[in-house]
């Protein structure tokens, strides 16, 4: 079984900004220019399901117009880290403490007091992995890096993260599409 994921183009937020369950937007041109790389690489008819928010239902929608024999749906499960006071600030106006306490509790501290913690989303992110592995058909999920990130401990067997050391910490581009083959 395949796994397309795709994350969505750059948005307009401001750079440095913590923006996970904020629902910012991704210029229509870059949007569009996504969608027109990762048409090519995506298979006939497999399912597509993306994130809520509007920087991957918009791209999700753009890869529909190209191509519309892909079945699209919205999935919650997919949609980005919800980092609670934090989402809208600078990562750099974060007060240290604040920081340090969520990752020396990496598991299940709390982002900006009342956010998600990691477990609560690697959580969720599992319930959808779970599922597109039952489902037992390729796939495609228009989603964030952190999702992304979150599918490459769960592909090898991690559910969950006490450390925060072991997060994967490599960057995932804007428009990154990689394959995961499962099985």
């Amino acid at each position: 079984m395949k796994l397309w994921l795709v994350r969505h183009a750059q948005t307009d937020a401001a750079p440095g900004l913590c923006y996970g369950a904020t629902d910012v937007c991704a210029p229509a041109e870059a949007t569009l220019a996504v969608a027109e790389a990762v048409v090519p690489r995506l298979p006939a008819g497999v399912a597509l399901a993306h994130s809520p928010l509007r920087r991957c239902a918009e791209l999700a929608q753009a890869i529909g117009m190209l191509r519309p024999d892909l079945a699209l749906r919205a999935e919650p499960r997919l949609a980005e880290m919800d980092f609670g006071a934090w989402e809208g600030r600078p990562w750099s106006a974060i007060a240290r403490a604040e920081f340090d306490a969520w990752t020396g509790n990496f598991a299940e501290g709390i982002p900006g007091g009342h956010g998600e913690s990691t477990a609560r989303f690697m959580q969720r992110t599992g319930a959808a992995f779970d599922e597109w592995r039952a489902a037992g058909q390729d796939a495609v999920w228009v989603t964030h890096a952190g999702v992304m990130r979150a599918v490459q401990l769960l592909r090898r067997g991690v559910r969950r993260v006490d450390d925060v050391a072991q997060w994967p910490s490599e960057p995932i581009d804007y428009g990154a599409c990689q394959l995961i083959e499962y099985g």
